[in-house]
Formats: structure tokens, sequence, C-alpha cells
């Protein structure tokens, strides 16, 4: 059992980093690692899960789609944009497997229509003033 939650922590850590990156670099996808690590905390920690749905980061990205509420509008075209860049690399070194490219352009369907209409739009939150 400690070896399980030894994994959980370190894939939890590794997800954290990649999200963080993610955060500040523009080809790197945040929600899904943020998300990921937030899995992996829950399952490994409850100190580590407290100590991240705590941080600045967990707050900015995922607390409202975890929630239930959904997520704002900047969120959703980040991530579509994000995926959309991604799958068409994808897309176009495909050039010779024609069936990669109809799988390929399912999916990217799928995650379009399932950003557009099945999570919920919420507006942004109002900035505080210091």
């Amino acid at each position: 059992m400690r070896l399980k939650k030894a994994v959980y922590i370190v894939l939890g850590i590794i997800s954290l980093g990649l999200g963080a990156l993610g955060a500040v670099l523009p080809l790197l996808p945040a929600f899904p690692f943020l998300l990921s690590a937030a899995f992996f905390f829950a399952r490994s920690s409850r100190r580590l899960h407290a100590w991240f749905i705590s941080t600045k980061l967990y707050k900015n990205n995922l607390e409202s789609y975890v929630s239930g509420k959904g997520m704002t509008r900047k969120t959703k075209v980040r991530i579509m944009i994000m995926v959309t860049v991604l799958m068409s690399i994808g897309f176009l070194m495909m050039k010779a497997v024609t069936i990669g490219r109809v799988i390929l352009a399912i999916v990217w369907l799928f995650h379009i229509l399932y950003f557009l209409f099945g999570v919920k739009t919420v507006p942004a939150p109002i900035p505080e003033k210091a």
C-alpha cells in the first residue's frame, strides 16, 4: 500500500510540474496536468491534496470545473486552441495514414463539441483590488 501511495505522490508531483509549466508556456496545456495532479494527490495524501487545492494554480485553473460549475470562456477557448494546434500537428504528420487522420478529426470534433456544449460557461471572476 505504501508503494502505491508513493507512486501516486511521484505522479502528482510530475503532473503538477507539467501543469505549472503549461500555465506559463503557450504550447503546453496546463488543465489536463493539473487535473491529474489533483487526482493523484487525492489518492496519495490528504495533506498534499489539501495543500494543492489551496494553491492559486488550482483555484485559477480547476476550482470551478471540479466543483461542477464550469469554466470561464477564456479557459475554454485556451484549451480548445491548444488541443486544435496539437492535433493539427499530428494530423499534418499523418499524410500517409488516412484512417489515422479520420480518427484524429473525429476526436477533435468531439473535443470541441464537448467544450462548447458539455462544459458550462461561467462568468470570469472579478479581480480583487489590492
